[in-house]
C-alpha cells in the first residue's frame, strides 16, 4: 500500500513536470513568434483536459495577435467554464470583446472585475494577478503615480524575479512619456528575462527620443529573437514613415499583415500613406479596415492623427484626434495630441485648455505637466503685434530687441512672399523663449532638443532667444529668417513638402539674404561629398532622421540647400515655385520634380556631379590627405614635412599654428598666405584668416588687421570676438559709421549685453545716425546702466530732434525720476511742454501695437 502511494505520488510529480516542460516549450513558440504553432500546442493540451489557465491565456494571446478574433471568443467562453475566477482571463476578455465589436460588453467586463476585486480581493495575491489589478485601476482612472508606487513597486519587492511587474511599470512610464524611468524599469526586467522581445522592444521605444543607435540595437535584438514581433515591426515601419521611405514602410506593413490581416495599427499607417499620396479612396478603405473588428477604437484615429502631425499636417491631424474623441471623449492620448496640434495651428486658447484638462485628469502625464507649467511662464511674456505678426517674448527682451524682430519679419515677408508668390494666413505667431527647456517643451512637449535653435509648424514659429544659448549664441536674425522662410514654403505647399526641401530652401534663402548666413563648403564637407556620406536626393529626408553624428546632420542641411541651388541654377526659380505648387496639390515630390525639372534618377546623377564639382573646386590646389600627418610636431618638424607635402591643407595650418606658438610672426606669414591662396574666401575650421588677423595684431599692422577682420566678419554669422575687435579698432580710428555696422553685427548675435548698445549710441551720435543712437540709448536704459538719468536725457534730446515729442517727454520724465534736480532735464521738459504736439515728425518710429 505504501509502495503504491509512492508510485502515485511519483506519477503525479512526473505528470506535472512534463506539463511544465510542455508549457515552457509552448511559451518558447510564443516568444519566437511561432503563434500558429503555439495555438495548436495550447489547443491540444486544453483538449487533453488541463485545468491550467496558463494554456488558455497563451492560446488567447496568440489568437489575438493573429487576428483570429472569432476563435478567441470560443477559447474564452470555454476557458471561463473551467477557470471561473481567473482575473487574468477577465482582463484579456476586455480585448476579445472589443475586437468582436462588443465595446459595451467590454465595459461590463470592467464592472465585473471591479465587483470581483471588491468581493474577493484576497484571492488575487499572485504577482500576475496583482499586476492585472493595477492595470484595471489604471483603466478606470486611478492615479497612475499611486498605482506605480503602491502596487507595481510592491509586487517588484515581493517577487523580485517576476519580470512582469517591471514591464508593466515601464509601459506605464512610456505611456506618460517618462522615457528615462521606462528605460530603468525595462533594464531591470531584462536582467530577469534577457531574451524577451517585449522588453527589448520597450527599451527601443524608451531610447528612441535620446539615443537612436541604442534604440536601433534593441529593436534589432527583439526582431532577431522574434521576426514576427508585431510591435517591433510596426516601430520599424514608423521609423521608415518618418524618414519618408514609404516603400520600406509598406514592406514592413505587408509583413505585419501576413501575421494578422486585420492588425489595426498597420492599417492605420496604411491610411496615413494613402493620405500622403492624396489617395482619399484608399485612405478611407484602410481606415475602415483598421476599424473592422473594433469599430469604435479611438486608437486608430489617434495614431492616424499622430503620424499626420509628424508630417506637419496639423489641421488633418487635429480632425483625426477629434474623431478619436467621438469614440471615447476621455481618451487622454488623443486629447494630448489634439492640444499639441491646436497649439501648432495657433489655436492657443483651445490648445492650452486641453492641456490643462489632460493634466487635471492625469498629473503623471509628463507632456501635460510640462505644458501646464510653461503656460504659467508664458503668461508673463509680452506680446508685440504688427503687420500680421504676433510675437510673444520675455518682457525685458521685448523692450531691448523686440522692434528689431518685427522689422526683420516685415522685411522677410516682403522679400520671400513676393519671391514665392505666397499670400500668408491672417496671423503668424512667433514665440521666443529665454530658457531652452521652455522652448523644448513648447516645441516637442519634453525637455531636450538642444541642437534646435528654432522650429516652424506652419503659421507658428518657436525660437530660442540668445539668453537660452549660454556664452556662444547663434545669430538669431539668421534663425528667424530661416524659420520664416519655412512659414512661406509650408503655406505654399499646405504643409505637404518633404523635410529636405523645406530645410534646403530655408538654408538657401539664408545665404541669399546675407553671405555670412547659411552654410558654405569646408574641408569636412568636401570629404563627406567625395566619400560615401553623400545622400541621394531621393533619400535626403532620411538624413535628418537618424544622422550618424552632429556633423552629418549639419551636412544634411548643407546638401539640401545645394539641391535647391542646383534646381534653381539648372531649371530656374519658376521650376522651384511650380514644384511647390504641385506639392500643395498633393503630388509626391518625385513626380513634382519630374514634371518641372527632370526624373529623379537624372536629378540624383546631375546633382551628384554638381556637388562633386563644387567640392573639387574648393581649395582646388590643396592636398587634403591626413594619413601621414605628424603627431604633436613642432615648427621645425612641420617645415621638414611640408617640404615633401607643400600644399597639404592641414599641414600648412598646423605649421602656421606652431610658428605662432613660438611667436615667429614673420615666418608664420608664409604658410598662412599659402592657405589663403588655396582657399581665399573660407572662414571655417582651418582657415588662414583668423591666423592672419592674429599676426597682424601682434605686428601692429592695424590696417591689415582691419582688412582681414572685415573679410572674416562678412563670412561669419556669429563671430562676436571678431565684431568686437573691429568695433574697438574702428572706434580708435573714429570711423563711426563702421562702428555702427559692427554694433549691429553683435546685436544680431546677442542683443542682451550692454556693449553693442553703448557702441550704437556713441557711434550713432558721432556720425549723425540719429535712429541708431536712439535705439542704442533706449536699449541701454533698460539694462541697469551706471547713470540711467543721463541715458534717458540723451535719448530725450535725440527724440526731440527727431520730432518724436511724446517719446521725448517720457524719456525726460524718466531722467527726472532718477535725478529730480537734473537742471538740463528740467529745461528740456519745459521746452517740450511749450512745443506744440502738432509739430510734424521728421523721423517717426514704426507703428507697433503692444499688448501686455
Amino acid at each position: 500500500m505504501f509502495g503504491w502511494g509512492l508510485a502515485v505520488a511519483g506519477l503525479s510529480f512526473l505528470s506535472q513536470s512534463c506539463a511544465a516542460e510542455t508549457l515552457a516549450e509552448a511559451k518558447e513558440l510564443f516568444r519566437t513568434g511561432q503563434y500558429a504553432k503555439c495555438v495548436d500546442a495550447a489547443g491540444a493540451e486544453i483538449a487533453e483536459g488541463t485545468f491550467s489557465e496558463e494554456w488558455r491565456l497563451l492560446k488567447l494571446e496568440s489568437e489575438l495577435i493573429l487576428g483570429r478574433y472569432a476563435d478567441a471568443v470560443q477559447t474564452l467562453e470555454e476557458a471561463k467554464k473551467v477557470n471561473t475566477y481567473s482575473i487574468r482571463l477577465r482582463w484579456i476578455e476586455r480585448d476579445v470583446r472589443r475586437f468582436q465589436g462588443e465595446s459595451a460588453k467590454a465595459k461590463e467586463v470592467l464592472a465585473e472585475i471591479a465587483a470581483e476585486v471588491e468581493r474577493s480581493s484576497g484571492r488575487y495575491r499572485s504577482p500576475e494577478d496583482m499586476v492585472v489589478i493595477g492595470q484595471f485601476f489604471l483603466e478606470i482612472g486611478a492615479d497612475p503615480k499611486q498605482i506605480r508606487t503602491t502596487l507595481f513597486k510592491q509586487v517588484q519587492q515581493r517577487a523580485p524575479r517576476y519580470a512582469g511587474a517591471y514591464i508593466t511599470a515601464a509601459e506605464l512610464a512610456l505611456a506618460k512619456n517618462d522615457f528615462a524611468l521606462a528605460a530603468e524599469d525595462f533594464q531591470n526586467a531584462l536582467k530577469i528575462d534577457p531574451d524577451n522581445p517585449r522588453i527589448l522592444y520597450g527599451l527601443a521605444r524608451s531610447f528612441e527620443p535620446s539615443d537612436s543607435k541604442k534604440a536601433e540595437q534593441y529593436l534589432n535584438e527583439a526582431l532577431a529573437i522574434n521576426p514576427h514581433h508585431v510591435p517591433s515591426l510596426l516601430l520599424a515601419a514608423e521609423e521608415h514613415l518618418q524618414a519618408e521611405r514609404y516603400e520600406e514602410t509598406e514592406k514592413l506593413l505587408e509583413q505585419v499583415l501576413k501575421i494578422n490581416p486585420v492588425q489595426p495599427k498597420a492599417w492605420a499607417i496604411r491610411a496615413v500613406l494613402a493620405h500622403l499620396s492624396s489617395d482619399s479612396e484608399q485612405e478611407t478603405q484602410a481606415r475602415a479596415k483598421a476599424l473592422q473588428h473594433w469599430t469604435d477604437n479611438p486608437d486608430v484615429d489617434y495614431l492616424i492623427g499622430k503620424f499626420l502631425a509628424q508630417k506637419y499636417r496639423f489641421a488633418e491631424a487635429a480632425a483625426a484626434q477629434r474623431q478619436a474623441l467621438t469614440f471615447d471623449s476621455d481618451y487622454l492620448p488623443a486629447k494630448m495630441e489634439l492640444s499639441n496640434d491646436l497649439l501648432r495651428l495657433g489655436e492657443e486658447e483651445a490648445g492650452w485648455k486641453l492641456a490643462e484638462e489632460v493634466f487635471d485628469a492625469d498629473n503623471y502625464n509628463v507632456v501635460a505637466h510640462n505644458l501646464s507649467t510653461l503656460h504659467e511662464h508664458m503668461a508673463k511674456y509680452r506680446t508685440l503685434i504688427s503687420d500680421g505678426f504676433v510675437v510673444r517674448m520675455d518682457a525685458q527682451e521685448a523692450e531691448i530687441y523686440g522692434p528689431r524682430v518685427l522689422e526683420l519679419l516685415r522685411e522677410a515677408k516682403q522679400v520671400l512672399c513676393e519671391k514665392y508668390e505666397v499670400e500668408l494666413p491672417e496671423t503668424v505667431a512667433i514665440e521666443i523663449f529665454p530658457r531652452q527647456q521652455d522652448f523644448a517643451i513648447r516645441t516637442f512637449g519634453l525637455p531636450g532638443g538642444a541642437g534646435f535653435l528654432g522650429v516652424c509648424f506652419g503659421s507658428v514659429i518657436t525660437m530660442n532667444s540668445p539668453a537660452s544659448q549660454g556664452n556662444t549664441p547663434s545669430n538669431w536674425e539668421a534663425v528667424l529668417w530661416h524659420e520664416f522662410c519655412h512659414v512661406v514654403t509650408l503655406t505654399k505647399t499646405r504643409n505637404k513638402m518633404p523635410r529636405w526641401l523645406s530645410e534646403g530652401i530655408s538654408v538657401y534663402e539664408e545665404g541669399l539674404r546675407d553671405r555670412s548666413w547659411g552654410q558654405s563648403m569646408s574641408p569636412t564637407y568636401r570629404k563627406m561629398i567625395l566619400s560615401d556620406d553623400l545622400t541621394p536626393v531621393s533619400e535626403l529626408s532620411g538624413a535628418f532622421l537618424r544622422p550618424a553624428s552632429a556633423a552629418h546632420l549639419m551636412f544634411a542641411y548643407y546638401e539640401s540647400s545645394l539641391v535647391v541651388e542646383f534646381i534653381v541654377d539648372q531649371f530656374g526659380i519658376d521650376a522651384l515655385r511650380a514644384i511647390l505648387d504641385d506639392l500643395g496639390k498633393g503630388l509626391q515630390i518625385n513626380d513634382a520634380i519630374a514634371r518641372h525639372a527632370a526624373p529623379l534618377d537624372a536629378i540624383d546623377a546631375g546633382f551628384e556631379q554638381y556637388i562633386q564639382e563644387r567640392a573639387n573646386a574648393f581649395a582646388a590646389g590643396a592636398d587634403f590627405a591626413e594619413e601621414e600627418l605628424p603627431a604633436r610636431a613642432d615648427a621645425a618638424t612641420w617645415k621638414d614635412w611640408l617640404a615633401e607635402h607643400p600644399d597639404n591643407f592641414k599641414g600648412l595650418q598646423q605649421y602656421a599654428l606652431a610658428l605662432i606658438n613660438e611667436e615667429k610672426w614673420q615666418e608664420a606669414q608664409e604658410p598662412i598666405e599659402r592657405l589663403l591662396e588655396l582657399a581665399p574666401n573660407y572662414a571655417g575650421e582651418g582657415s588662414g584668416l583668423p591666423l592672419k588677423a592674429k599676426i597682424s595684431r601682434e605686428m601692429s599692422d592695424t590696417q591689415q588687421e582691419i582688412a582681414v577682420l572685415e573679410q572674416l566678419a562678412e563670412l561669419s554669422a556669429d563671430s562676436v570676438a571678431v565684431y568686437r575687435r573691429l568695433a574697438q579698432l574702428h572706434e580708435e580710428q573714429k570711423d563711426w559709421g563702421a562702428v555702427v555696422v559692427d554694433a549691429k553685427r553683435i546685436l544680431a548675435v546677442n542683443p542682451l549685453i550692454p556693449e553693442p548698445h553703448r557702441l550704437l549710441a556713441l557711434a550713432g551720435q558721432r556720425c549723425g545716425d540719429r535712429a541708431a543712437a536712439i535705439d542704442g540709448l533706449q536699449a541701454l536704459s533698460r539694462m541697469d546702466p551706471y547713470d540711467p538719468a543721463d541715458i534717458h536725457f540723451q535719448a530725450a534730446r535725440l527724440l526731440e530732434q527727431a520730432g518724436r515729442l511724446e517719446e521725448a517727454r517720457k524719456q525726460v520724465l524718466l531722467a527726472l525720476a532718477e535725478a529730480p534736480r537734473y537742471r538740463e532735464a528740467h529745461q528740456l521738459l519745459l521746452s517740450l511742454t511749450e512745443t506744440s504736439d502738432e509739430t510734424p515728425a521728421t523721423d517717426p518710429a514704426p507703428s507697433t501695437e503692444e499688448v501686455e
